[in-house]
């Protein structure tokens, strides 16, 4: 599952590196994150050039591929299935099929599809509520997912947790939780136990922007940092904890700083852009592989929906959304593999036509699939099933 090519791979040895490559033309990685609207997306002007010559999506590099064809197609296939996976949970919550909360991924697929192709199959995945797309990209039947989203006991987590709750332990996925921000030292936990067990594996535990506030991830960095824990922390900035700004939340707008409070390695990363996530993860995987312990990524992303299916997203302006929107990381990648000829255009609706069909195939599936039966309500609460203290 690992891509082996890494360009950035010689900047392992180099704890401080801030980032793959400058921003912005003709400044730092530090300088261009603090004047840059949150998320920063950035844009290099090659690619601006590219931009006005082409029609190429805003996120395209307009250098040569650094990446495999499979790859690249990995990636598409992936991030094309978030996509319309999520598009059509939308579409069943509005229908009230799905019920309760749920938060799209829409816009944010490259945050996963480029950390799972730097990671392998051994590696632990931890994250919050918005938590469809991570399972999806692992490996998780789309069936499973769906059941989990119409509370039916064929769902990943036995139509017990819903959407904020999916788990596969088969893929390595410890789940999506809750409560904001308790996966970070859950996370640290995990990589504590692989560091334990010598399994040379690690753990990558993703949060919001909005997590970033609780106390228990100070916490968490310093023991992660103190034991030298094989843990990548992740931040998903899309700009808006919920829907309110990080401007208006925090003195510390550039949230990667906050790791090196710890001394901890620590670099912001265009999320909107595939390759730059899979060669930040992967310097951060060397770093953890080789005993140097814990990274702090902040990934910049944007989601097109709003926190959740109930949010409106009125704190944003259209003009803001279609700005990001022109960013498409699923778009970008598209174009690099039509530029390259590493696929023709019937080759990539070939494979628009057989995600279009496992989605629907997934939603006959969870239709069709039994509620969890009454007795289900005391199972899975205690690993002995006799347990004598939870009945009267």
């Amino acid at each position: 599952m690992a891509e082996t090519k890494v360009k950035a791979a010689s900047k392992a040895s180099n704890p401080k590196t801030k980032s793959s490559e400058a921003p912005a033309e003709g400044k730092s990685a530090k300088a261009t994150v603090k004047t840059a609207k949150q998320p920063a997306a950035t844009l290099t002007a090659t690619n601006a050039a590219a931009k006005k010559a082409t029609g190429a999506p805003k996120a395209t590099s307009a250098s040569q591929p650094e990446f495999s064809k499979e790859t690249y197609l990995t990636w598409y296939e992936q991030m094309m299935l978030m996509r319309k996976f999520e598009e059509k949970a939308g579409q069943l919550y509005g229908q009230q099929k799905i019920k309760g909360f749920c938060h799209l991924y829409i816009g944010q697929e490259a945050c996963v599809a480029g950390a799972v192709s730097a990671l392998t199959k051994d590696d632990k995945w931890i994250t919050a509520y918005r938590d469809h797309a991570h399972p999806l990209a692992l490996g998780t039947s789309p069936n499973a997912i769906m059941a989990e989203l119409f509370a039916k006991a064929t769902g990943c987590s036995k139509g017990k947790g819903g959407s904020m709750h999916m788990f596969d332990k088969d893929v390595n996925f410890v789940g999506g939780h809750g409560i904001v921000g308790a996966q970070v030292p859950m996370g640290a936990g995990i990589a504590f136990a692989e560091k334990y067990n010598k399994t040379g594996n690690l753990c990558i535990a993703y949060m919001g922007d909005g997590a970033v506030r609780q106390g228990a991830l100070h916490e968490a960095f310093n023991m992660a940092m103190l034991w030298k824990l094989p843990v990548i922390f992740v931040i998903e900035n899309n700009g808006y904890a919920m829907g309110t700004s990080v401007q208006r939340t925090s003195n510390v707008t550039e949230l990667y700083t906050l790791g090196e409070s710890y001394d901890m390695p620590s670099e912001p990363v265009n999320a909107m852009n595939v390759e730059d996530v899979h060669n930040a993860v992967a310097r951060a995987a060397e770093r953890a592989r080789a005993g140097e312990g814990p990274t702090l990524l902040e990934f910049k992303t944007y989601r097109y929906k709003g926190h959740s299916m109930s949010d409106p997203a009125k704190y944003r302006t259209k003009d803001e959304l279609e700005d990001y929107r022109s960013r498409d990381s699923i778009e970008a990648v598209r174009h690099t593999i039509l530029t390259h000829n590493m696929a023709t255009e019937a080759d990539l609706e070939a494979i628009d036509e057989k995600i279009k069909a496992q989605v629907t195939e997934s939603v006959e599936f969870a239709e069709n699939s039994p509620f969890p039966t009454a007795d289900e309500l005391y199972k899975d609460v205690y690993v002995q099933e006799d347990y004598p203290y939870i009945r009267d």
